[in-house]
C-alpha cells in the first residue's frame, strides 16, 4: 500500500556530515539503547502506543508509534537537525499529557543510524501527508569520504511502500523502518520482552503509554520469572510499581526503608545469583538507575561496590528524576551517566550508607530464617556455629514432606526448633572428630604404645561391636584397618599422650569432665545450656593442649 507522501523535495542534515559521523554514528553500543532513542522519541511527541514489528528473516524491524508526527518543516528543521531540543527552548514537558522530555541533547537520534544498514523516517500530522526519506549509510560513507557538505547529501526519496501494511488505519505519528541490522536481530522474542519491561519504566508506570513486540502488549508478566525467584524487597521511600504488587507475591520478607533523598525505587534479591540472568545470555539483572522513567545507568554498584556476598544476589531500580535537571549529567552516548558527577556521587553515597548497609544486616537474618546460607562475612553469628545451621539446613531438607503434604508445617516446625541446638551440636560433633583423629595420628607418629589399660578397653569394645554385628546380620568392616585406636575416645587416648601426674593442667584431666557431656553428645542428645557451657569450656581447654602437642611435633 502507497499512501499520499510529500515527495517534491529532498531533505538535507543540518550539521557538518563529517561532524555527524563523529559525533554519533559509531557512539552507540547497545541495540537497546537503539530501542530506547526511539521509544524515547515516542514518549516525547506524546503517543499512546508504540509498536516494534521484528522481521528475522529480513533481518529488519519498524517501529511505530501514534504521538503528533511531524511536519515538513518538523522533518527538515528539528529531526535533521542534530543538536536540536525542545529543552533549548524552555520546554520540559510535552503538551497535554505534560510528559517530562527525555531527550536533552538532540543528538539521540544518531542512535538510529547506528545499527542498520538503512533507516527509513515517515511521519505525519493529524490531518496531514507524510513527509520523511531515507537515510542509506553506504551513501552517507561515500559522502563523508568525499567531503560533501549537507546540502550535496540528500535523503533518498522516501518510499511509504516499504512499510507495507503497518501503514493501514496509521492517522498520525512517526514510522522508522531499519533494514539489515547490522549485528542481526540474535535475541529471542521473550528475550526482548524481557528487556522491554526491565528498561522502559515509563511504560508500566504510565498507563498512557503502551509498548508492543509484534501485537503483544508489554506487561510486568514479562517478568513473571524474576519474580517467581525473588525472596525479599526493599522499598525505598514512597514508591509504588505494578511490578512489585503483580509479581513480587510470594516475598519471604520485605520492608521499606526511608532515607533523606528525593530519590525513591526498590532493591529485591533472588534465590541464587543465577536466578539474575536474563534467560540464556550473559546478561544479568542488576540494579540500575532512572530518571523520568528512563534507563540512565546498569549496574550503578560497580561505582561503589563492597565485595559482600548479598550484592550477587540483588536487583532493582533507583529512581532520581532530580538528576534531569537543568545540568547535562549523563554521557554523549547516553548509555551512561558522567560518573564524577557530584549528585550522582552523593546518591551513590546514600544508598551505601543508608540503603545497602541495612540491607545486607536483613539479608543474612532473612536467608537464615528461611534455611538458605546467608552471608559469611557477618560476624552476628560465629564462623563455626553459621557453617554448623548450612550443614544442618542441607541435612535437613531432605527431610521436609512435600508441598501439600499433612503434616509439612509439624515437620517444619520440629526441623526449626532444632536449628539452635544444631548450630551448637554440629560443630561440637566436628570439634571431636577432629580432635579425636589428630591424636590417634599423633600417637601413630610416635609410636606411643598402648598401655594395659588401652588394650583392655579396645577388647572390651571390640567384644562390643562383634555382638552388635551378629544381632545385626552385618557382615562388613567397619573401621579401617589396623585402626586400634579408633575405638578409643578422648579419656584413654589423653591418658596415652599427656598424662601428668598430680597436675590440673593435662588433657588427660580435662578429658575426665570432657567424657560423659562428649557421650552425650555423640548420642545425638539436645545438651542443656548448662552442658553447652561447660563442654564448651573444658573443650577449649583441650584444644588448646592438643595444638601445643602437635606444634612440638618433631
Amino acid at each position: 500500500m502507497t499512501e499520499k507522501v510529500e515527495n517534491d523535495n529532498q531533505f538535507t542534515f543540518a550539521i557538518s556530515l563529517s561532524i555527524l559521523n563523529h559525533l554519533g554514528r559509531n557512539l552507540y553500543r547497545s541495540f537497546v539503547t537503539v530501542l530506547g532513542e526511539a521509544i524515547s522519541n515516542s514518549w516525547d511527541a506524546n503517543a499512546e502506543d508504540v509498536n516494534i514489528y521484528v522481521d528475522r528473516e529480513k533481518n529488519s524491524f519498524i517501529i511505530k508509534d501514534d504521538g503528533i508526527g511531524m511536519s515538513r518543516d518538523d522533518f527538515q528543521n528539528k529531526f535533521l537537525k542534530i543538536g536540536y531540543s525542545k529543552r533549548k527552548s524552555g520546554e520540559t514537558k510535552s503538551p497535554d499529557k505534560e510528559r517530562p522530555y527525555i531527550g536533552r541533547k538532540g543528538i539521540g537520534k544518531l542512535a538510529l543510524l547506528s545499527c542498520a544498514d538503512k533507516i527509513t523516517v515517515m511521519s505525519k500530522t493529524a490531518g496531514g501527508d507524510y513527509v520523511g526519506g531515507t537515510i542509506d549509510n553506504t551513501g552517507l560513507d561515500d559522502a563523508i569520504t568525499n567531503d560533501l557538505t549537507p546540502d550535496q547529501y540528500k535523503l533518498e526519496i522516501l518510499d511509504s511502500g516499504v512499510f507495507g501494511k503497518y501503514i493501514e488505519g496509521h492517522k498520525q505519528g512517526t514510522l522508522i523502518y531499519f533494514e539489515n541490522i547490522k549485528e542481526g536481530i540474535n535475541k529471542s522474542s521473550d528475550y526482548l520482552k524481557k528487556l522491554l519491561a526491565l528498561y522502559f519504566r515509563f511504560s508500566l508506570l504510565d498507563n498512557s503509554f503502551n509498548i508492543f513486540l509484534d501485537d503483544e502488549k508489554i506487561t510486568t508478566a514479562h517478568l513473571k520469572d524474576l519474580g517467581e525467584k525473588t525472596q525479599f524487597l526493599w522499598k525505598i521511600n514512597e514508591y509504588d510499581d505494578p511490578y512489585i504488587r503483580d509479581q513480587l507475591c510470594n516475598l519471604k520478607g520485605q520492608r521499606t526503608i526511608n532515607v533523606e533523598g528525593s530519590f525513591n525505587g526498590f532493591i529485591a534479591s533472588v534465590k541464587a545469583p543465577s536466578n539474575l540472568k536474563v534467560i540464556s545470555t550473559e546478561e544479568r539483572v542488576s540494579i540500575d538507575l532512572f530518571a523520568n522513567g528512563r534507563l540512565r545507568e546498569r549496574d550503578i554498584l560497580k561505582y561503589s561496590p563492597s565485595a559482600r556476598i548479598v550484592e550477587n544476589y540483588l536487583y532493582g531500580q533507583i529512581h532520581y528524576n532530580g538528576l534531569d535537571d537543568e545540568e547535562d549529567r549523563f554521557s554523549s552516548s547516553r548509555e551512561g551517566i558522567v560518573t564524577e558527577d557530584p549528585k550522582f556521587m552523593a546518591l551513590l553515597k546514600s544508598l551505601r550508607e543508608s540503603v545497602l548497609n541495612k540491607i545486607i544486616e536483613d539479608w543474612d537474618v532473612w536467608r537464615q530464617g528461611i534455611r538458605e546460607d546467608g552471608d559469611i562475612d557477618n560476624k552476628r553469628i560465629a564462623k563455626k556455629e553459621r557453617k554448623s545451621l548450612e550443614l544442618y539446613y542441607s541435612v535437613s531438607e531432605e527431610y521436609i514432606p512435600p508441598e501439600g503434604t499433612a503434616n509439612k508445617e509439624k515437620v517444619d516446625g520440629w526441623i526449626d526448633e532444632l536449628a539452635d541446638d544444631a548450630k551448637y551440636n554440629f560443630g561440637s560433633y566436628a570439634e571431636c572428630f577432629i580432635s579425636e583423629n589428630l591424636i590417634r595420628e599423633y600417637i601413630g607418629d610416635k609410636d606411643i604404645k598402648l598401655s594395659n589399660e588401652a588394650k583392655s578397653e579396645i577388647e572390651r569394645l571390640r567384644e562390643r561391636e562383634a555382638d552388635f554385628k551378629t544381632k545385626g546380620n552385618c557382615n562388613i568392616d567397619l573401621r579401617q584397618e589396623g585402626s586400634d585406636v579408633s575405638y578409643l575416645d578422648m579419656k584413654y587416648l589423653a591418658n596415652l599422650v599427656d598424662k601428668q601426674k598430680g597436675s590440673q593442667n593435662c588433657l588427660a584431666t580435662d578429658a575426665k569432665e570432657y567424657k560423659p557431656i562428649r557421650d552425650a553428645l555423640m548420642h545425638t542428645a539436645l545438651l542443656t545450656n548448662e552442658a553447652k557451657t561447660k563442654l564448651t569450656s573444658i573443650y577449649n581447654n583441650i584444644k588448646g593442649r592438643i595444638k601445643t602437642l602437635l606444634s612440638n611435633n618433631k
